[in-house]
């Protein structure tokens, strides 16, 4: 075997878990999930580590359903500030999914892994595998590895090891408690994000089996953290902080951020960051500094912290991108897929583009409008595993009540997941958990062609069969709306601005179109890769 990136990816594909497994696993649910940990710090055995090694990382450790990764980055990008410090050397994060590339999962003082490095760091461990199996009169095949996610932990740890990170924020993946990074034994301190209804065939159907499952992260002795939570949840939190002799806080958001310009812009994003800037402050404090950190509000001091979070970028959440090409496109890319986020994206969509609907006093009920906007605005969505349909209707009811209207999209594009139908799948995004008879068949866009009809018929609908398709058919229509000699938009907030533009541009007044990508990190990166894909 080679030993390239792409080398790497390939035999890393090899791990994915087929749809067919994957509904099995999700059948098996609970049986399944009291195995994990036990397997997996045999996994750690056979690469060469116990657990226990991992306390050199000084982890952070993060579940939660919602914003789980935005607060990850939001903590990466603050203890980056303080570099160079003594305090530590190099600062580690981990997170899933990816958009474009594996290697943006394991990132060192907020930069992926070259192809290099991950490529160097994945055969180390694919290496000791097979030297174990070997060992162990075991083949030396698939079975000699643990499943993608799995084999992902493992080697970021390797390779925080390796390099000497000593500040490591880690990310779950699903859960906590039986989640493959919950093989941390001594975290500096945990963190836990919104709860919300999610992975219920592994977590449970109810917000309290959710908790009791993101809870388990939780160490005896180290401080948690989280922000405020439905009721039934909070209550099994602090129920099993009790059981672990855990000090949890519960963070309210620091007003003073409504004054700073976060790198992730929409108003939830300030939960998140106010959740990590009480991680970091706790976690300097156990690196017994914390007789140089000044009290955190106010004025939230020191610098470092209000850099961090202005500084943050964290692509595919809240991002705003424009082509001043074909009369102007603002593309608002949010890779929301829960019910939860898809309306939290909703809402920061309308924000963007209309002023009114930023009001602290909630809107009148939606009124018919027969007066079409002059702005066009475009939906791009796709959700190939989850109920898209639901998914859909409530983006719909949260951005028409939020715009007043009962026609919030003027068109709307439902396509797959591929990345083109030219060149299909970059290596990097190729996915197994999905049913390939119904990605060919446009199955699941069908669906939701028919599901949006039935919300909104003055919606004009198309289904496309690829990402790429879909982009150039919204360029099309923008460039067949722009007014004659329309210069188009000018080129801005590519780094998750505000999207604020002019007050007439932001009422629909003038040419260009509006267009929210959402409802699958999948699609996002795939929508990613055609719009970079272009100048490279």
């Amino acid at each position: 075997m080679e030993r390239t990136y792409s080398d790497a990816v390939a035999a890393l594909n090899t791990l994915q878990s087929n749809s067919t497994t994957i509904d099995n696993i999700r059948k098996a649910g609970k049986n399944l999930n009291l195995q994990a940990i036990p397997e997996m710090i045999d996994w750690c055995h056979r690469t060469g580590y116990e657990p226990v090694e991992f306390d050199r990382l000084n982890a952070i450790h993060i579940a939660g359903t919602k914003g789980k990764g935005s607060t990850s980055a939001f903590v990466s990008s603050i203890l980056c500030q303080f570099l160079p410090t003594t305090l530590f050397n190099k600062v580690g994060l981990y997170t899933s999914p990816h958009l474009r590339f594996v290697r943006e999962r394991i990132q060192i003082n907020n930069e992926p892994l070259s192809e290099e490095i991950f490529a160097k760091y994945f055969f180390e461990v694919w290496d000791r595998l097979e030297k174990s199996a070997r060992a162990r009169g075991e083949p030396t095949d698939k079975t000699s590895k643990p499943a993608y996610f799995r084999f992902l932990t493992l080697m970021a740890f390797h390779t925080y090891m390796s390099e000497g990170v000593d500040a490591a924020i880690i990310e779950c993946g699903i859960g906590g408690e039986y989640d493959s990074t919950n093989i941390l034994v001594h975290p500096r301190v945990t963190g836990i994000t919104s709860l919300g209804i999610d992975h219920t065939p592994l977590l449970g159907h109810t917000i309290e089996k959710i908790a009791w499952h993101k809870a388990g992260i939780m160490k005896p002795g180290v401080p948690a953290h989280t922000v405020a939570q439905p009721p039934a949840a909070e209550e099994v939190l602090r129920s099993r902080a009790r059981e672990k002799s855990v000090t949890l806080s519960v963070v309210n958001e620091y007003p003073t951020l409504q004054d700073w310009h976060l790198g992730l812009s929409a108003p939830f994003q300030r939960t998140n960051a106010s959740l990590a800037i009480d991680l970091v402050s706790t976690f300097l404090k156990t690196l017994s500094v914390h007789s140089k950190i000044p009290p955190i509000d106010p004025p939230l001091q020191p610098p470092e912290i209000r850099l961090g979070c202005e500084r943050v970028r964290w692509p595919g959440r809240c991002e705003i991108r424009r082509e001043k090409e074909n009369g102007g496109i603002a593309w608002h890319i949010d890779s929301g897929h829960t019910l939860e986020s898809i309306e939290l994206a909703a809402s920061w969509y309308a924000s963007c583009i209309s002023p009114s609907s930023s009001s602290s006093s909630p809107p009148p009920p939606p009124t018919p409008s027969n007066t079409p906007p002059m702005r066009p605005r475009i939906l791009l969505f796709n959700q190939q595993t989850r109920d898209a349909p639901s998914l859909a209707r409530a983006l719909h009811a949260t951005v028409a009540a939020a715009l007043r209207t009962r026609h919030p999209f003027t068109h709307a594009v439902f396509c797959t997941n591929l990345t083109s139908a030219r060149k299909g799948y970059r290596p990097d995004l190729v996915s197994m958990n999905t049913d390939r008879a119904k990605v060919d068949t446009l199955e699941v866009q069908r669906g939701l062609r028919d599901a949006w009809m039935e919300l909104d018929a003055e919606t004009e609908v198309v289904v496309k069969g690829s990402v790429e398709e879909a982009v150039e058919w919204v360029r099309g229509l923008a460039a067949a709306a722009a007014p004659p000699g329309a210069a188009g938009e000018e080129e801005g907030d590519g780094d998750g601005g505000d999207g604020g533009g002019d007050e007439g541009e932001r009422e629909g007044r003038g040419g260009g179109v509006d267009v929210l990508v959402t409802g699958s990190v999948h699609l996002v990166g795939g929508f990613l890769e055609v719009l970079e894909g272009d100048g490279e």
